[in-house]
């Protein structure tokens, strides 16, 4: 009798993939293909076999796209800030994720309030700061430019997806102002000056404490802080930040008679704030005088000022950066060349809308 042969179908790593052309292509074809693919169909790609999977997940692909997407000024500079060895190969394709995912954020309504409740009047101007488990809303400005001298506060704890209940803690204290700024230095609000519906700039520093018991709820007590005979003079629309657990920073705003200030105050407190003590940075270069701005603390980094509106009331978009140098404050100011910026990346600008780079948007990588 004769024999009757039978064949087992071999297995392959490429599965129902193993007709296609694709699989006959050497890896590096294949590697420049890939690059000229968006990451969403790499993504997609990468799901068709375990070979391609293998090529897809691959470091040295990652970098190339790293190097497309953010320019190779960046990576080569992101390499050089890391101490490795020439022969260690970085995580890019965690690290393209993890940048890109900088860009994503979820926002939410929350829902509509009881209209039974109290709730802030509308204002503009003012500060709101989360400190102790509470956002802590004060001042600002109402219709018709009149100053409030209201503080509300909510509880919120870490949950943002529940209703706010405003509560009214405190009126009077400090004096109706906008334009102030209010900053968090350990578990204290600290406000500084401000304009009143007078036109009054104001240069007084208040603190504020939340205390929460079972019992009597939530409570607010402000105190004016003795900063002794020195302070920074009158003004408001400035900036303000906290550069450590003890310092604030103020810079600029509008002063008297509508000036507009480029001045430097560092504001250090002890630990018991009973009392503060201003003094002025005097350091050469420094950002010119301005209003509406902002400052940033970055951690381990400086603190950040950006944009604002100068003496000739132009709009500005200049970058500073204020960090200590052999145990000292001085500003640096960032430059940046637009042709460096990798394409598709925005910057904030005060260019005019027929600018050709106006209206660029960075666009989602990870949908």
């Amino acid at each position: 009798m004769a024999k009757t042969s039978t064949s087992t179908p071999r297995s392959s790593n490429v599965g129902s993939s193993s007709s296609s052309p694709m699989v006959k292509l050497a890896e590096d074809h294949l590697f420049t293909i890939l690059l000229l693919l968006p990451v969403d169909s790499l993504i997609s790609f990468a799901m068709t076999c375990k070979r391609f999977r293998s090529l897809t997940t691959s470091d040295t692909l990652w970098e190339s796209i790293c190097r497309r997407e953010w320019g190779s000024t960046s990576v080569d500079a992101f390499k050089s800030s890391i101490n490795t060895s020439k022969n260690q190969q970085l995580p890019w394709m965690r690290l393209y994720k993890q940048v890109s995912q900088l860009d994503s954020f979820s926002c939410h309504k929350l829902p509509d309030p009881d209209r039974e409740l109290m709730l802030p009047t509308p204002r503009a101007s003012h500060s709101l700061n989360f400190v102790s488990d509470c956002l802590v809303l004060f001042g600002g400005g109402s219709e018709g430019g009149r100053d409030l001298d209201d503080t509300w506060v909510a509880y919120i704890g870490n949950d943002f997806q529940r209703m706010l209940k405003w509560q009214k803690v405190n009126s009077g204290i400090p004096s109706g102002r906008f334009g102030h700024t209010c900053v968090i230095i350990g578990d204290n609000l600290v406000v500084f000056g401000g304009i009143n519906d007078h036109g009054m700039r104001q240069n007084d520093t208040w603190v504020g404490q939340v205390v929460i018991c079972e019992n009597l709820g939530i409570t607010l007590s402000w105190r004016l802080l003795d900063a002794r005979s020195v302070a920074p003079p009158p003004r408001g629309a400035h900036a303000a930040c906290c550069i450590d657990k003890r310092t604030m920073v103020i810079h600029g705003g509008i002063g008297l008679y509508g000036l507009r200030l480029g001045d430097t105050w560092i504001l250090e407190v002890p630990e018991n704030f009973c009392s503060g003590t201003w003094r002025e940075l005097v350091a050469h270069p420094s950002p010119p005088p301005r209003s509406g701005h902002t400052l940033t603390c970055i951690e381990g980094t400086g603190t950040v000022l950006f944009g604002g509106r100068g003496l000739g009331y132009d709009v500005l978009h200049d970058v500073w950066l204020l960090q200590a140098s052999e145990d000292q404050l001085k500003w640096v100011q960032m430059f940046y060349n637009l042709q460096d910026i990798p394409e598709g990346v925005s910057l904030p600008a005060s260019w005019p809308l027929s600018h050709p780079n106006f209206g660029r948007s960075t666009a989602n990588l990870w949908r």
